[in-house]
């Protein structure tokens, strides 16, 4: 039996539970907050001293409150983790502080299972208060950030940047998280986000129970024309009603939900003002016309250009 068994988890929290969670959000903000964050970041990626922050009594409380509601990332849930090495590498003490926050604001309620994984970031099936979504965690222990610069020193919203990877990484969000609202703001179908901190973003799950979506990469289209007008019209309407330009449009970042493309990873999405817009613009418009040309679709690339432009 649960310690939880036996209680009622819908009577109101007593005036101690209160105060322990105001005083657990505090600690977090607070180690977030810490004038030698640099200094402390750097201690923790050292093998021999990543978990010694745990044996604090505040931390080992804190994290105590909220393991059972990761037991999806854990491997101790329905959904085994296979390599507990990348638990390691995504759960640290930052992030487990930011989950921990996010938590107790209500936008997530258990990590269940992973979904996708790669060298910036691991995303996660969620539930919520409100039901499904998807959790995007954002490596915070790795230079891979640093290759990305491009996508954001040419951007006016992102200016006085200081190169500090923590703080590069949680740019990075609030530049996904920004990029998204204005896409989806203007009709652009991406899956919207609905919170984030530092560098953990809660946003729409795409999928079933089974899994997630599929990407385009991975399923074969009966009729491909008609995607292929669509995705054009995206990338047009992104860059004339958005004024954003993708930057990495391709088949591996558009998922096929509910018979329809949904395009996805938004963060290197940069405005029609940098430097190197109408370069990535090229970029993006001559991926999905050779995409096209290998479905059999008949699509020339400047008639292709001219659409999106004009």
């Amino acid at each position: 039996m649960n310690e939880t068994d036996h209680l009622d988890l819908d009577a109101d929290p007593t005036p101690v539970e209160k105060q322990i969670e105001a005083e657990n959000i505090a600690l977090a903000e607070e180690k977030w907050k810490a004038d030698e964050e640099a200094l402390a970041h750097a201690e923790m990626d050292k093998k021999q001293d990543s978990w010694t922050w745990m044996k604090e009594k505040k931390y080992a409380t804190m994290f105590k409150e909220i393991e059972h509601r990761l037991e999806g990332a854990l491997g101790t849930g329905q959904f085994e983790w296979v390599d507990r090495r990348v638990f390691d590498q995504v759960f640290d003490q930052r992030t487990l502080l930011s989950v921990y926050k996010l938590m107790q604001q209500g936008h997530i309620d258990t990590l269940d299972w992973p979904i996708a994984r790669g060298k910036e970031a691991h995303v996660f099936h969620a539930t919520t208060p409100n039901g499904v979504a998807a959790v995007k965690i954002f490596h915070t222990s790795n230079a891979v950030f640093k290759g990305l610069m491009q996508y954001i020193e040419g951007d006016p919203r992102f200016g006085g940047l200081r190169r500090r990877h923590h703080e590069l990484v949680n740019i990075w969000v609030r530049k996904e998280h920004r990029n998204m609202m204005r896409m989806s703001n203007h009709g652009l179908r991406v899956p919207e986000p609905h919170a984030l901190f530092r560098n953990v973003l809660v946003m729409d799950y795409l999928g079933d129970e089974d899994g997630p979506s599929p990407r385009l990469r991975d399923i074969e289209i009966e009729d491909p024309g008609p995607v292929f007008d669509e995705l054009l019209n995206w990338l047009r309407d992104c860059w004339q009603k958005a004024e954003l330009v993708h930057a990495d449009f391709s088949e591996y970042n558009i998922l096929w939900h509910q018979g329809e493309p949904r395009v996805i990873d938004v963060g290197q999405s940069v405005t029609t003002t940098h430097p190197h817009a109408e370069e990535f613009l090229v970029r993006d418009v001559t991926r999905l016309v050779e995409w096209a040309q290998r479905q059999g679709v008949d699509v020339d690339l400047a008639e292709a250009m001219a659409n999106v432009l004009y």
